[in-house]
C-alpha cells in the first residue's frame, strides 16, 4: 500500500470516528432536552386528577374469577371502578414480575389519560412483625426497586404517583431500625425518581406522631429535592380537616415540603385509635376533591374492601373481603 493510500485511509477512519461521535452526541443533547422538556412540564397530583382504576386490583380480580356472590357483587363493581392506587408488593408481585406489571398499569393509564399511583410496599422486616409482616432480604430489595423504577422510567412524559412505603418512617422508632430505615428510603428514592414520577414518603396520620416527631423522621432521609413529600393517613380512618391540619404542621418544619391525604376510608372518621377494620366506617371523598397549598390533593390509596388484618372478623391483611366492600359503600352505591 502507498503512503497516500494508507494516508487517505487513515482520513476515511478519522472522519468515520467523526461522524459516529457527532451522531452519539445529537443523541444524548437530544435525550437530554426531552428529559428537561418532561421536566418542566410534568404536573403534580391537584384537584381534578384522576387515577388509573386498575384492571389487576382486587375487587376487579375478584370479579373476573367469579369470587363474588349477588349480595356483595354491586358493591365490588363499585369499587372497581373508583380511581385507587395499586399496592405494588413482593407477594403478589415479586422480583421479575414487578416491572411487567408497572408497564402493564402504566398503558392502561395512558389509554385512559389517568395518572397512575402505586403504592411501593416491600422493605426488609415490613410492618415490624404485625398484620402486614413481610417484604423482602436487602439485596432482593435494592433489585426489586431497580426493577420498578427501570419500567416507571420508560414512560417519562406521564405523570406518576409513588406512595413510598407507608408506616416505614412512623413505626420505625417502635421497631428500633431508624437508621436502616432511613438508609433504605433514601435508596429507594434514587432507585425510583424521574421525570414526572411524583414521590411521597410516609407522613403517619394526625392521631399517630407529633408533627415535629414525623418532620424529624421525614428529614432524616435526606431526600427534599428528590422528592414531592409525603402522604398521611394512608390505610387509616382520621378525618379530612384533621390531616389538612396535621399535613400543614409537618410541611411547616420541612420548608413546606408538599403532602397527600388518602381519603379512601374515612367518610365518617369516627374509629377513634382503632385501626384495623374499625366496624361502622365508609368510604371517603372521591380523589381530586380537595387541595391547597401544602396539601396537593387528597387520593384513594388504601384500596377500600382490602382487610386490614385479622380482627372484626376479617381475613389476613390486603385479602379481598365482600364484607368489607359492603359496608363501606352502604347507601353510596347507585
Amino acid at each position: 500500500m502507498t503512503r497516500r493510500n494508507r494516508r487517505r485511509r487513515v482520513w476515511v477512519v478519522l472522519l468515520g470516528v467523526a461522524a459516529v461521535a457527532v451522531i452519539v452526541g445529537v443523541v444524548f443533547a437530544v435525550s437530554a432536552a426531552q428529559r428537561w422538556f418532561h421536566t418542566v412540564t410534568a404536573q403534580p397530583p391537584g384537584i381534578g386528577t384522576t387515577l388509573l382504576a386498575p384492571a389487576q386490583s382486587k375487587a376487579q380480580q375478584a370479579l373476573d374469577d367469579g369470587r363474588v356472590d349477588a349480595a356483595s357483587e354491586e358493591a365490588t363493581r363499585f369499587l372497581a371502578a373508583q380511581p385507587t392506587a395499586y399496592w405494588l408488593t413482593p407477594e403478589q408481585n415479586p422480583p421479575g414480575t414487578a416491572g411487567g406489571t408497572v408497564s402493564d398499569l402504566l398503558a392502561q393509564a395512558r389509554s385512559q389519560d389517568a395518572v397512575l399511583s402505586i403504592v411501593v410496599y416491600g422493605l426488609p422486616e415490613r410492618d415490624c412483625g404485625n398484620h402486614s409482616a413481610g417484604g423482602l432480604s436487602p439485596d432482593a430489595y435494592r433489585s426489586w426497586l431497580s426493577e420498578i423504577g427501570g419500567a416507571l422510567k420508560t414512560a417519562p412524559d406521564m405523570d406518576k404517583v409513588v406512595i413510598l412505603e407507608p408506616d416505614s418512617l412512623a413505626l420505625a422508632g417502635e421497631c428500633g431500625n431508624l437508621d436502616e430505615r432511613v438508609v433504605q428510603l433514601r435508596e429507594a428514592v434514587h432507585a425510583l425518581e424521574g421525570p414526572g414520577t411524583w414521590i411521597y414518603l410516609d407522613g403517619g396520620h394526625s392521631g399517630w406522631l407529633s408533627p415535629a416527631e414525623m418532620a424529624s423522621l421525614i428529614s432524616a432521609v435526606g431526600v427534599d429535592d428528590s422528592i414531592r413529600g409525603f402522604a398521611t393517613n394512608v390505610s387509616n380512618y382520621r378525618s379530612t380537616a384533621d390531616e389538612f391540619d396535621y399535613a400543614h404542621a409537618v410541611s411547616e418544619r420541612l420548608g413546606g415540603l408538599h403532602a397527600v391525604i388518602d381519603t379512601s376510608r374515612n367518610g365518617r372518621a369516627n374509629a377513634g385509635e382503632e385501626w384495623c377494620n374499625p366496624p361502622g366506617q365508609r368510604v371517603g371523598d372521591p380523589g381530586g376533591t380537595y387541595g391547597d397549598d401544602v396539601v396537593d390533593t387528597n387520593l384513594w390509596i388504601k384500596p377500600p374492601g382490602e382487610s386490614d388484618g385479622p380482627c372484626h372478623g376479617g381475613p389476613a391483611a390486603g385479602v379481598w373481603w365482600p364484607e368489607a366492600a359492603v359496608n363501606l359503600t352502604d347507601g353510596l352505591r347507585e
